[in-house]
This record gives structure tokens, sequence and C-alpha cells, in this order.
């Protein structure tokens, strides 16, 4: 049997394992949709099963735009996971998001391109609600944890998420900010669509590392630029997660966890078996 878990977590650049889980299991699953980006770090946290995930890979193997998101968010429903945490690397797109400060933002902007953003197609349709992208629940846990850890921890704003793996123009990024966006980054999609198929609870934690190429009163974003700042506030990361976990709190009446329901379009007749048993984990 696979080892289960009550909460996923994702780790963004620059975070590849959690220190303190103990009764560690290493689970490798195979999906419908692939392999996961890596393998399972399943252990018991602050009392809690956790199954943590490197989103890049062990050694950041993977472009954001080959992310097997699919794979990923399918393999937490077989691990029994309801509610997932995520962390993502972002620059912002305003003044008073400064580098090393914390997001919690509270919607999503789509640029990317090229990249699966469903579970369902092959004769199964369905229509999920994405008006709150994030789940209520784990915003809310997340701005407590982390503003017990960071003070600067900023509540809502809209994270934009770019095809990259290139960094913006500067006409994008002053588009951006005249949009009103808060935060631009990579992986937040298809994540969290991916997540409400899924019905799984779903939040994220933006960790803001460069200011873009906006700001002229400071250098435009680079690799090393982000890569050192996530290194910097990976120690915050950790306990961010530690103080968050036990605040997550099972809702079976979370409407996350009801997305699909009256949200398949298909007649459960016309549904084609094969289709029907390969998704059976998510169907309600």
């Amino acid at each position: 049997m696979v080892a289960q878990a009550d909460i996923g977590v994702i780790g963004g650049s620059g975070l590849y394992q959690i220190e303190g889980l103990e009764s560690i299991d290493q689970v490798e699953i195979d999906t419908p949709f692939g392999r996961p980006s890596d393998v399972f770090t399943v252990g018991t946290l602050e009392g809690v099963r956790v199954a943590f995930l490197p989103r890049h890979g062990r050694g950041h193997r993977l472009l954001p735009s080959e992310v097997p998101a699919r794979a990923n968010l399918f393999a937490f429903r077989l691990l029994g996971v309801r509610q997932v945490l995520s962390l993502s690397a972002v620059g912002s797109l305003r003044e008073e998001l400064e580098p090393m400060d914390m997001v919690v933002p509270d919607q999503l902007f789509d640029r990317t391109k090229a990249r699966p953003s469903t579970f369902f197609g092959n004769g199964i349709v369905a229509h999920v609600s994405m008006a709150e992208p994030f789940c209520r629940n784990l915003r809310d846990a997340l701005q407590q944890a982390s503003s017990s850890v960071v003070p600067r921890t900023h509540a809502g704003g809209t994270y934009v998420c770019m095809e990259g793996p290139a960094f913006s123009t500067y006409a994008e990024s002053m588009t951006y900010r005249q949009l009103g966006f808060a935060v631009i980054g990579m992986t937040a999609l298809p994540e969290a669509k991916l997540a409400r198929e899924a019905g799984l609870c779903y939040g994220l934690l933006a960790q803001v590392t460069d200011y873009d190429c906006w700001h002229s009163g400071h250098e435009s974003v680079t690799s090393d630029m982000v890569m050192a700042n996530v290194a910097r506030n990976s120690a915050n990361a950790r306990a961010i997660l530690r103080r968050c976990i036990p605040l997550l709190q099972p809702a079976e009446d979370c409407s996350c966890r009801h997305a699909l329901d009256g949200a398949i379009a298909t007649s459960p007749d016309a549904i084609d078996p094969e289709t029907r048993r390969r998704l059976a984990p998510l169907l309600p």
C-alpha cells in the first residue's frame, strides 16, 4: 500500500527538502499522466503526515514548462492528500513588495502558452469554477504563519503566471504593472487549475526575490539573483511551513473539495469506460 499523507507541500526554487520530517518513506508513483517531478518524501511533521515534492526535481532539472503538473497533482490524490501548500519564487510588480517579502496572493492571471491544464478531454468534459483560484482557508493559514515569521507578509494580490523560461521584457513588465498585478512567476499555473479539478485545497506562498525588470533603481532580474535570495530566505520558508501545517484543519465542506459537483457536462452513459477508469481517483 502506498504511504498516505494529509498535507501536500510543493517546494519551489531552492526548496528541495524539508528538515524535521520523521518516520520517512520515499515513495515513487506512476500516474496516467506519467511520472511526477521526483520521488515523494512522506513523513510526519508537527504530528501531521506530509507528502513533499520538489517541483523542479532535486538538482533543479525541470524548466517551468516541463514540470509534469498533471502527474504531480494526480499523485497527491493517490497519496490521500486533500490540502496542498505551494511555495514559489516571484518577482515584484509593486514598489511596496520588496525582495525578501512574502505574499499570499488571492488571484491569478494566466499568460502560459504550452502547458496541459486539465485532466479532462478524451471523451469527458468538465468546467470547474476558478473565480477564487486559491483556497480561502489555506490563504488564511499561510498569512497567519508567514506573518509570525516574516512581518513583511502581504495579503492578497494577483499573481501573473508567464510561460518562461526567459524573464519578462521591459514592455511586458510595465504592462503587467499597469494592469495592477502584484507579482510575477512561472509555476502557479496550471497547478492551481489542476488542483481545483482534483478536489484539492490549494494555497500559495510567494517569496519575492526581485523587482522583475521595471524598477529603475534595481538591476533587472537574473537567475543568480533569484536563487541567491531564495537561498537567503529558505530558513524562513521552512519555519513558515512548520507553523502553517498544524493550523490546517480538514474541511470536508470546503468548496474546493466539491469542485467537480455539477461540473461534468458529459452524460454519464457517454463517458468512455477507459477514461472513467483512468480518472476514477478524481471523479465524484
